[in-house]
């Protein structure tokens, strides 16, 4: 049993991958099934069908011919192969007496239009059809018109026309709900890769924030231990160990960001909080060890959302960097955050007058070029800064100041559009006065 169903399967898969020799053995078995019917005497209606009582005509035979062999063209030519197969039909029907079976390819044609046409189409076609060889039975055949042979006629052919629309319908059911599979799995898709690429760039944010940051300090102040090293030993060795929590503070920072990058089984990442204006005067002091004076001014407002309270640290944080790193000698900053309305507004004021080896800006969005502009040597600090901002519907503007030095002032909303849930104690500290 079990080779016999898969011999079954194979063959119909084949003729499924062959449709013609699928339509040639169709147009076959219509042929037998036409003749052994063209045999059958179905007599007055009140015995059994007779086989053998009649024999067909020749031209008959011939009739029965041409039509199984015009559905071997069934799906490439439906209208042509129904409208051939409906007028042998008829003629079958006004010309001979009893008419032989040739209807029977008529019906297989019909419902192949009805399952690769539209349902207007079907309907036209499919009562023309029914109309016209149920007709033709009634006046020409020798039994009277309502005898169950001519009804039949106008039952199989209406059934032929209703099971193919049946069948178009579910094959279109089926095509739509695979399309909207489909269509849903690549949505999937594309949103992973979105979500992905966000990640990427917050997490390429952060590590520069980090990186440029900390570096800097690390460099001025392994500067500042080289110079005074022979002379002052003590200043050296304050210097050193400036470098020391510089850095310190940098692989921390490093760890948490890598952490967030750990996938489900490996060591617990660390869980202290992201930094935020709660820990700024820890930040402000490590520029102020470097030797660049900050002066602070935090509005004692509300606690702003966690993603406000991040975005709000890393501007100061990039901006103070790269005061520190070119507005020159002497240069001093201001740092301003104040709650208006439902915005917090972050500025980064500095007086420097800048340095011969800084880069100038690379359009307005930039900053226009000159003195004070506040750009990092890599080019990606400001842009950075911008992209945060932007992200959560804020807006970032820099440029040099009227009589020297650059300005940075970021406006962020309140009510973050990336939804994330409040940090308890990120933003809590806001209220420094310095």
């Amino acid at each position: 049993m079990t080779t016999l169903s898969s011999g079954f399967a194979r063959a119909r898969r084949w003729l499924r991958e062959h449709p013609l020799a699928f339509d040639a053995t169709l147009a076959f078995c219509t042929l037998v099934a036409m003749i052994c019917s063209s045999f059958t005497d179905p007599g007055d209606g009140h015995g059994p069908p007779a086989f053998g009582a009649r024999t067909p005509e020749l031209f008959s035979v011939l009739l029965m011919t041409l039509t199984a062999a015009a559905l071997v063209l069934r799906r490439r030519r439906p209208m042509q192969v129904l409208a051939v197969t409906a007028a042998l039909a008829a003629v079958e029907y006004v010309l001979m007496d009893p008419p032989a079976p040739v209807v029977m390819s008529t019906v297989i044609a019909l419902y192949t239009v009805a399952s690769r046409t539209d349902r207007p189409t079907t309907w036209r076609v499919g009562l023309l059809t029914m109309g016209g060889l149920t007709a033709a039975a009634m006046i020409f055949g020798s039994t009277p018109w309502y005898s169950q042979e001519n009804f039949g006629v106008f039952a199989w052919t209406g059934l032929a026309s209703a099971a193919g629309d049946a069948v178009r319908s579910r094959r279109a059911f089926v095509d739509a709900i695979r399309e909207r599979a489909e269509r849903a799995e690549r949505t999937r898709e594309e949103e992973a890769r979105r979500r992905v690429a966000e990640e990427r760039l917050r997490i390429a944010r952060d590590l520069h924030d980090v990186v440029a940051h900390h570096i800097a300090l690390v460099n001025v102040q392994a500067g500042v231990a080289a110079h005074v090293m022979d002379k002052r030993p003590d200043q050296a060795k304050e210097a050193l160990a400036h470098v020391r929590d510089a850095s310190r503070s940098a692989l921390n920072e490093l760890r948490v960001t890598v952490g967030l990058l750990r996938q489900q089984g490996d060591p617990e990442a660390p869980t202290e909080p992201a930094p935020g204006l709660a820990v700024l005067g820890e930040l402000v002091t490590t520029f102020r060890n470097a030797g660049l004076p900050v002066e602070v001014a935090c509005a004692d407002r509300d606690r702003l959302p966690a993603a406000v309270d991040l975005a709000a640290y890393r501007v100061i944080q990039e901006a103070l960097t790269n005061v520190r790193k070119h507005a020159g000698a002497g240069a001093k900053a201001e740092v301003s955050v104040v709650r208006v309305g439902t915005t917090a507004e972050v500025t980064v004021l500095d007086n420097g007058r800048g340095s011969a080896g800084r880069r100038p800006g690379t359009g307005p969005a930039d900053g226009p070029p000159g003195d004070g502009d506040g750009l990092d040597s890599g080019g990606h600090g400001l842009v950075g800064m911008r992209e945060r901002v932007t992200a959560l519907g804020g807006v970032l503007t820099a440029g040099p100041r009227y009589g020297g030095g650059f300005r940075v002032h970021a406006i962020l909303p309140v009510e973050a559009r990336t939804g994330e849930p409040e940090r308890p104690g990120t933003a809590g500290g806001t209220g420094l006065r310095r």
